[in-house]
C-alpha cells in the first residue's frame, strides 16, 4: 500500500516563536532598511523590497503553515536567496545571516537539513560578499570570516540544543510509557480488588442465605422422615416448611444472578421481618423465642442486615448451641439501632471462632459502620449483639 506523504516536521510548530520573531526583526531587518535610508535608490528599493519579502515569507510561515507555497522549507529558500542577495546590495549581510540562523534550525525535522540549508545560505553570503568586491579583490574579508565562523557556531549550538531537546523528547516518551504502564496496572489492580470483593460479596449472601436454607431443609428433612410414622401431623407441617424454605432459596438465588431485586427480602418493617423469621425457627427447631421487638424506622440496607445478623446467629443456635431458649431485643438509640440476640446454649471460646459466618456478620455491619460484639464462655450460653448507626434514615 502507497504510504502518505509525511507532513512537514515543522508544521507541527504550535505557535509561532515571537520572541524569536521579535529579536530578528529589530536586529536582522531593521538595521539593513536604516542602512540604505539614505542609499541610491538602485540600493535602497531593491534593499527595502527583499526585506519585506522575508519579513512576508516569516510572517506567512507563522501565521499560515499549512499552505501548500507557504511550508516552512519554502521560508528557507527565500531565507537563502534573499540573504544571497543582500549580501551583494550591501556588500556585508554576515550580522543578518547571523541572526537568522534560528529559522534553519527551527523550521527544519533534521539536523543535518538545518546544517545543509544554513550552510547553503553561508555560501550566498559569501558569494555575493565575493561578487561584490570582485574576483580579484580581497577574499577573506571582515564579512565572510564572520559569517564562516557565526555558520560553525550556529551549527555546535543548533547540535546542542537539539541533542538536549531529544534527550527531554526521549525522557518525556519514557515517562509517558512509564506512567500508561502504572496506569494499565493501576486499572488491573482495581479490576482484582473489585472481582475478589465481588467474589466475597457473593459467598457471604450464599453463606447467609442459600446455605442456611439447605442447612433447614436438611434439618426439616430429617425430622419430618423420623416421625412420619409417629407424628404424622407435625411431619406434614415440616415439609409444608421445606417447601417454603425452597421457594424462599430459588428467590434468594434470584436475586443472586441478577434477575430479581436486590434485596431479596420482602417489604415491611424490621420488626415484622424478624417476627417472622422467629416464627419460622420455633416452628422449625422447637426452641423457644422471647423477643422485644418495637417498630423501629430503618432503611433497607440496616433492616437486611439485621436480618442477616439474626438469620446467622439462629443458624448457630440450631447447629451448635444445644440451647432450649432464645432471647431477641431489638432497641433504637441516640445513635443507632440495636439488635442483641442470647441463647442459654452450651457457649463457645470466642478466640477460637475460625467460623465464616462471624467474618461476614461483621463485614457486612463495618460496611454499614457497624460493629458486631460476641461474648461468650463454654456453659454460659452467647450473646450477640448488632450495632449500625442511624442517621436520620427513613
Amino acid at each position: 500500500m502507497n504510504q502518505r506523504p509525511q507532513p512537514d516536521t515543522a508544521l507541527t510548530v504550535p505557535v509561532p516563536h515571537r520572541w524569536n520573531g521579535v529579536f530578528w526583526v529589530l536586529l536582522g531587518l531593521v538595521p539593513p532598511a536604516l542602512a540604505v535610508a539614505d542609499a541610491p535608490g538602485t540600493t535602497r528599493y531593491p534593499v527595502l523590497v527583499l526585506l519585506a519579502v522575508l519579513a512576508l515569507s516569516y510572517g506567512a510561515v507563522g501565521l499560515f503553515p499549512v499552505g501548500p507555497l507557504l511550508r516552512p522549507r519554502v521560508h528557507l529558500y527565500v531565507l537563502v536567496v534573499s540573504l544571497s542577495a543582500l549580501s551583494y546590495l550591501l556588500d556585508g549581510g554576515a550580522a543578518l545571516f547571523v541572526v537568522t540562523l534560528p529559522h534553519f534550525w527551527i523550521y527544519t525535522a533534521s539536523a543535518r537539513a538545518a546544517s545543509a540549508l544554513s550552510g547553503l545560505a553561508a555560501a550566498g553570503v559569501v558569494a555575493g560578499n565575493v561578487v561584490r568586491q570582485g574576483w580579484d579583490g580581497e577574499f577573506f574579508t571582515g564579512n565572510v570570516i564572520f559569517t564562516v565562523i557565526g555558520y560553525a557556531a550556529g551549527v555546535l549550538i543548533g547540535l546542542g540544543v537539539r541533542h538536549i531537546a531529544e534527550d527531554a523528547g526521549e525522557r518525556a516518551r519514557r515517562l509517558s510509557a512509564e506512567l500508561e504502564d502504572a496506569r494499565l496496572r493501576l486499572v488491573e489492580a482495581h479490576h482484582r480488588q473489585g472481582a475478589a470483593e465481588e467474589r466475597e460479596r457473593l459467598a457471604r449472601e450464599i453463606h447467609d442465605t442459600l446455605a442456611q436454607g439447605f442447612a433447614s431443609i436438611i434439618v426439616l428433612a430429617e425430622a419430618a422422615a423420623a416421625g412420619l410414622e409417629t407424628d404424622p401431623g407435625r411431619s406434614g407441617k415440616q415439609l409444608l416448611a421445606i417447601e417454603n424454605t425452597a421457594r424462599e432459596n430459588l428467590a434468594e438465588a434470584r436475586v443472586l444472578v441478577g434477575s430479581a431485586p436486590r434485596s431479596g427480602v420482602a417489604a415491611g418493617s424490621v420488626a415484622d421481618t424478624l417476627r417472622r423469621t422467629l416464627d419460622r425457627f420455633t416452628e422449625d427447631t422447637g426452641i423457644g423465642v422471647t423477643r422485644e421487638l418495637p417498630d423501629i424506622v430503618c432503611d433497607q440496607q440496616t433492616r437486611i442486615a439485621l436480618l442477616r445478623c439474626t438469620q446467622e446467629s439462629l443458624a448457630n443456635v440450631r447447629k451448635h448451641a444445644a440451647a432450649s431458649t432464645v432471647e431477641v431485643v431489638l432497641t433504637a438509640q441516640p445513635y443507632g439501632v440495636e439488635l442483641e440476640i442470647t441463647d442459654d446454649g452450651g457457649g463457645f471460646v470466642t478466640e477460637d471462632s475460625q467460623g465464616f459466618g462471624l467474618h461476614g456478620m461483621r463485614t457486612r455491619l463495618a460496611e454499614l459502620g457497624g460493629e458486631l460484639t460476641v461474648t461468650s464462655s463454654v456453659g454460659d450460653g452467647t450473646r450477640v449483639l448488632a450495632m449500625i448507626p442511624t442517621d436520620g434514615q427513613d
